[in-house]
C-alpha cells in the first residue's frame, strides 16, 4: 500500500482495493472456521456491506447517525451502534466459548483418570462458565456497569424461579445424577415403560436408545424421584428367567438336563454362572419349570438371547420326545336327570268369514 501511495496511485482507488480485500479476507475467515452455514452467511453480508458502504463514502455518516440514534437508561446511553457492536462481540465471544468449550470436552472424553459422570459434569460446568463471562463480557463492552445488575437480576431471578420451575428442577436434578454417579452414558436402564442405554447425560434431559433405535428425551427430574432398574450400575450381570412347560407323561429329569443344555449352545449365555433348571411347579395343565440363565452384555439386548435359548429348547425336546402340553378342559354331562315329555293335542283355527269377503276376486265383465 505505501509503496503504491508513493508511485502516485490514486487514494480513492487504494481504499476500495483496501475494503475489498478486508471484505473477501473476513468472508474467508468466517468460511473456514465457522461451520454453520447461516452464521456464515450472515457475517458475508455484514462484511460486503461495510466494505459498499466505504466504497461509496457512507461509512463514516452512517456511523455517525446510528452513534446519534439511541436513548439514556438512567446514567448509561445506549445507542443502536453500541448495540450492533455488543452483538457482534458477543457473537464472536460465543463461538470462542463453544470451541473452547468443544476442545475441553474432546480432551477429557481422553482422560482415563476421570469417570464418565465426571467428565460431562466438568464439560457442562466449563460450557455455561465461558458463556456468562461472554455475555457479561458483551455487556461491559457498551458501559454497562455490571454491579447495578446484582439488584435486578435478583429480581428477575425470583420471577424466573417461579415460572420456570420445572426446567430448573431438571437442571439440579442434572447436577445430582452426574455427582452421585447413579447413571453414566453406556448404561442400561429401565424406567415406567422405556428399556435402553443411555447415550448422553444433559443438563434438562437424559438421553436412552431403545433396542428399537427411538430415543428417548427423559427429564432428570424423573430418574431422581421415579424408581429407576441400572442393569449395569455395579455390574453387567443380568439374569433372565425362561419359563416352560412340559406334559406329565414327559421325563422332567431329561427335560431339566436338555433345557441347560440349549442354554449352553447359546454363544451369550455365561458358563460362570452357569445356566440352571428349576422344577417350580405343578400346575394344571403342565409341569413348570423355569431355566436362569446369566448374561453379561444387556446392552446387546436380552429377547434375542430368550429367542435364541427357547429355539434350542425346542429342537431338543422334539428330537427327545418331550411334549409341549396344551391346555386341557373336561366337561361332565350329567345324564341321570330325568327329561317330561308331553303332547299337546293340535286345535283347528276358526275361519272367519269377513276375511274370505275381503280376498274375494270380483268377476270379469
Amino acid at each position: 500500500m505505501f509503496a503504491a501511495i508513493g508511485a502516485g496511485w490514486p487514494s480513492r482507488l487504494l481504499e476500495s482495493v483496501v475494503s475489498l480485500l478486508t471484505a473477501w479476507v473476513v468472508i474467508r475467515f468466517a468460511s473456514s472456521f465457522v461451520r454453520d452455514p447461516g452464521w456464515s452467511r450472515t457475517l458475508a453480508v455484514i462484511a460486503w456491506s461495510v466494505a459498499a458502504l466505504n466504497l461509496v463514502g457512507l461509512l463514516k455518516p452512517t456511523i455517525s447517525i446510528l452513534e446519534s440514534m439511541g436513548f439514556s437508561l438512567g446514567d448509561v446511553r445506549l445507542s443502536v451502534l453500541g448495540v450492533i457492536k455488543a452483538g457482534l462481540v458477543l457473537i464472536i465471544l460465543l463461538w470462542l466459548a463453544g470451541a473452547i468449550s468443544r476442545i475441553t470436552e474432546h480432551r477429557l472424553d481422553s482422560s482415563k483418570s476421570l469417570s464418565p459422570s465426571a467428565r460431562v459434569l466438568l464439560g457442562k460446568f466449563i460450557k455455561v462458565t465461558l458463556i456468562v463471562i461472554a455475555i457479561l463480557a458483551a455487556l461491559e463492552s457498551i458501559g454497562i456497569d455490571l454491579t447495578a445488575l446484582a439488584v435486578f437480576g435478583g429480581a428477575i431471578g425470583l420471577g424466573i424461579g417461579f415460572g420456570l420451575q420445572k426446567v430448573i428442577s431438571n437442571l439440579i436434578s442434572g447436577v445430582i445424577l452426574l455427582m452421585d454417579k447413579s447413571v453414566k452414558p453406556g448404561d442400561v436402564i429401565a424406567i415406567n415403560d422405556t428399556f435402553g442405554w443411555i447415550n448422553r447425560l444433559s443438563a434438562r434431559y437424559v438421553s436412552v436408545i431403545t433396542r428399537d433405535g427411538i430415543e428417548h428425551l427423559i427429564p432428570n427430574e424423573d430418574l431422581i424421584s421415579q424408581r429407576v432398574e441400572n442393569w449395569s450400575y455395579s455390574n453387567s450381570l443380568i439374569r433372565m428367567r425362561l419359563p416352560i412347560g412340559i406334559s406329565y407323561e414327559s421325563d422332567v429329569p431329561l427335560a431339566m438336563t436338555l433345557a441347560v443344555e440349549a442354554a449352553d449352545s447359546v454363544e451369550r449365555a455365561l458358563k460362570n454362572p452357569a445356566p440352571v433348571c428349576r422344577l417350580m411347579n405343578f400346575g394344571p395343565d403342565s409341569v413348570e419349570l423355569e431355566l436362569r440363565v446369566w448374561i453379561n452384555d444387556p446392552k446387546l439386548g436380552v429377547a434375542n438371547v430368550r429367542s435364541d435359548v427357547l429355539l434350542n429348547v425346542w429342537e431338543l425336546y422334539h428330537e427327545h420326545g418331550i411334549e409341549f402340553p396344551f391346555a386341557q378342559r373336561d366337561l361332565h354331562i350329567k345324564s341321570s336327570v330325568p327329561l317330561e315329555v308331553s303332547l299337546v293335542d293340535r286345535v283347528e283355527p276358526v275361519p272367519d268369514p269377513d276375511a274370505d269377503q275381503q280376498h274375494e276376486i270380483p268377476e270379469e265383465r
